[in-house]
């Protein structure tokens, strides 16, 4: 039987990109490499995506111990609505470094939650169907060649 070690790594940052905590969860007490800087050790645990209630938005989540720096880092990072760049990764059996990204997500820290054991920081995709303000683009000819004149596109 073979066992295969998953390891997710979080990058948190600001709406103007600057990186404010990086975390890995496998190795307690110990720092893990990956995408060439530090990441050290954060107990949590990644609740992958999943459609909403209403089925118009993703979301997904972060579980941590219920304590005076997880409270910190999740009141942060909701408050400030941070950016958060999950990587999930299968790591080498021998060395523990990291053998192939398995997905790389991207979310907005959106609410969190918290009882006497555990601190849950719902993460949700960074376009929302309802009421998010998503990024306009105006596509020109010289940017994607002979435009049709209707609104109706077809793949071929």
């Amino acid at each position: 039987m073979t066992i295969t070690a998953l390891t997710t790594f979080i990058e948190v940052t600001d709406a103007r990109g600057h990186v404010q905590h990086r975390f890995q969860n496998s190795k307690p007490g110990e720092v893990i490499s990956y995408r060439g800087v530090n990441y050290p050790f954060l107990s949590f645990i990644y609740q992958g995506a999943a459609k909403n209630r209403t089925g118009d938005n993703m979301e997904s989540a972060l579980a941590l111990s219920a304590n005076a720096i997880s409270m910190g880092y999740a009141a942060q990072a909701v408050q400030s609505r941070w950016n958060v760049r999950v990587d999930s990764c299968s790591m080498h059996p021998v060395n523990f470094t990291v053998g192939k990204t398995l997905t790389t997500e991207f979310w907005l820290a959106a609410s969190m939650s918290y009882d006497i054991e555990t601190v849950e920081v719902l993460l949700s995709s960074s376009i929302d169907a309802v009421g998010a303000q998503a990024p306009t683009r105006v596509l020109t000819r010289e940017m994607v060649g002979a435009l049709p004149t209707t609104g109706s596109l077809q793949n071929r």
